[in-house]
């Protein structure tokens, strides 16, 4: 049955790639679930899905044929748990990165009815600036950006986020770092981010968290599982816990 109120909507993003972002998503959809909500995990890299890979899914139905047949769209969303589902995309089909207004009229209604059965609705895009990640970015209620401290990743998250800002009226980011050595090293990368994005794009970013650079994680993709599950005393899952509690708190902000 459909929730009473309505479901948050994330969209989990990042402006370069290798930082972890989807791993990140999964685990995190884990552990909100584990605390008794109804999850739902899009995988929104239309074009090159990767979730049901990381997850070892078997798939039959994707957005893309949701999109093409007209079928229900609660009918290709795959179970993990009873209360954690996923939305798989296809693989190797460039035209769904560029899908047209009516194509994306039709997506967002398709993510509206399903993501109304949950009380979060969690979206892992492709890396970068891509049409479909800026789509996906002004569809949801809240932004957040992954990235590592790589300069690299910093230079691209802000670029990520001053488009966001410019060209689609985006002004609420929250960051999580992703493989940081230590807590400190993942507040200095945000309080770096912070300072620039506030003298050049007068925005306040907002730290959820940082996630250590953990070798459970590392086994647990090429192991095609969930570290949070099978590790759940690992640094980096306790830090996923301690995300879930955070963005819990989102959805009291989320009218």
């Amino acid at each position: 049955m459909p929730t009473k109120k309505a479901p948050v909507t994330l969209c989990i993003t990042s402006g370069k790639g290798g930082v972890g972002k989807t791993s990140l998503t999964v685990n995190l959809a884990f552990a909100l679930a584990e605390k008794g909500a109804r999850v739902l995990i899009v995988d929104g890299d239309l074009g090159l899905a990767n979730v049901d890979v990381l997850l070892g899914l078997s798939v039959k139905r994707t957005i893309r044929d949701v999109l093409d047949s007209g079928a229900d769209p609660l009918e290709s969303v795959i179970y993990l748990e009873p209360n954690l589902g996923v939305l798989p995309a296809s693989s190797g089909v460039p035209e769904m990165v560029t899908l047209g207004p009516e194509d994306q009229s039709r997506l967002g209604s398709v993510l509206t009815t399903i993501s109304s059965h949950f009380d979060y609705a969690l979206m892992d895009t492709a890396a970068g600036i891509g049409p479909s990640v800026l789509w996906f970015n002004s569809f949801v209620n809240h932004n957040i950006i992954v990235l590592s401290p790589d300069p690299a990743s910093l230079t691209d998250s802000y670029a990520l986020i001053k488009i966001l800002s410019r060209d689609h009226n985006r002004k609420n980011f929250h960051l999580v770092i992703n493989l940081a050595n230590s807590d400190g090293e993942g507040l200095q990368t945000y309080e770096t981010l912070e300072k620039v994005a506030k003298k050049f794009l007068n925005l306040d970013l907002q730290y959820l968290g940082t996630v250590p650079d953990d070798k459970s994680v590392h086994k647990a993709v090429r192991g095609r599982y969930l570290f949070i599950q099978k590790a759940p005393q690992s640094k980096a899952s306790q830090a996923l816990f301690d995300l879930a509690d955070r963005i819990k708190m989102l959805k009291e902000m989320t009218s």
